[in-house]
């Protein structure tokens, strides 16, 4: 797969914006700011500020992916925070709420929180795994965030 990836050219699709910058565009218009990484979920110690729910972050240089695991009958108590949120749900479910309003998210599911917006969430009978994204990362998460991960990316397959 990754002689096929390598053998693509971009050139030959034309994936432009109204504005007509590539969306994947070969040429630099900036300097990297570090090398890339591959990370392991399952290899990060999680975190548990709630009993049941358990919080693995990874850090990149400007946002934060923290992948989020629920047991069953667990509640995130409602709060606010200063960092806009995005919340992808990827099995399982739960009820969310975003400042009164409740859902029930199941796999494919998004909530989007702009900062200081109160949510909370809660299983019920099920347990439910999700990933949050956050920008800029999650300041009360930041010393428990994966920043080593395995090995930078050496272009070999």
């Amino acid at each position: 797969m990754a002689g096929a990836l390598a053998r693509f050219d971009v050139r030959s699709v034309n994936m432009t914006s109204s504005s007509g910058e590539a969306h994947f565009s070969s040429q630099a218009h900036g300097v990297p700011t570090g090398p890339g990484r591959f990370v392991r979920v399952d290899d990060i110690d999680p975190v548990e500020f709630v009993p049941g729910l358990a919080f693995r972050p990874v850090l990149g240089g400007n946002a934060m992916a923290n992948f989020v695991s629920f047991a069953p009958h667990t509640v995130a108590p409602t709060h606010v925070h200063e960092e806009e949120q995005i919340v992808v749900v990827l099995e399982g479910e739960f009820e969310f709420h975003i400042d009164g309003e409740s859902r029930t998210m199941r796999p494919g599911d998004v909530a989007v929180i702009p900062p200081w917006v109160p949510h909370g969430a809660q299983t019920l009978e099920s347990s439910c795994s999700e990933v949050d994204m956050f920008t800029p990362p999650r300041r009360t998460l930041l010393e428990h965030a994966d920043t080593k991960g395995a090995e930078p990316p050496t272009g070999q397959a």
